[in-house]
């Protein structure tokens, strides 16, 4: 069992899980998880540069995640599952691109990670946001998150 405590990475300030550069207007999570709608799912993410580079930032990103593996993540698959990154400007562009090289280089394997200009993205429903700290105990979270924070480094507390 593990808390509901939100687990912060220095220098984020706020996060939205939802679902990006996709065809469909304002999609539901059934119609993502259908793979019809062109979307992944993904988290927009704002943060402070003084307290965390956006190279730093994208090495978290390729580090939390296999990014070798196309259109999966663990056993989910379909397109809604791809690893990408979406930029809103040139300097984006480039980071995500050099952490790409980077990534690919540690790991010794193609990575896949698509890096593409932001063409939409749309907030999750409310039960989306802040999955983890609100379903701690869920099957998924418990087997598939704690694993992933102590690879970052980052604490969950059992519960007492």
């Amino acid at each position: 069992m593990y808390s509901s405590r939100l687990v912060r990475v220095a220098g984020v300030a706020s996060s939205v899980s939802g679902y990006a550069n996709g065809t469909t207007k304002n999609p539901t999570y059934e119609e993502v998880c259908g793979g019809r709608t062109g979307h992944t799912e993904a988290v927009q993410v704002s943060f402070d540069t003084q307290q965390l580079s956006l190279a730093a930032f994208f090495d978290l990103f390729f580090h939390a995640h296999d990014p070798t593996t196309l259109n999966r993540q663990g056993n989910d698959v379909g397109t809604q599952y791809r690893s990408g990154i979406y930029f809103v400007n040139s300097q984006q562009q480039s980071e995500a691109e050099a952490a790409r090289t980077r990534a690919q280089t540690a790991l010794g394997r193609p990575v896949v990670t698509e890096i593409e200009p932001l063409k939409s993205f749309w907030p999750a429903e409310d039960y989306h946001q802040n999955f983890f700290a609100k379903n701690p105990n869920q099957g998924y979270c418990r087997a598939t998150i704690p694993p992933k924070l102590k690879k970052l480094g980052l604490e969950f507390s059992p519960l007492v």
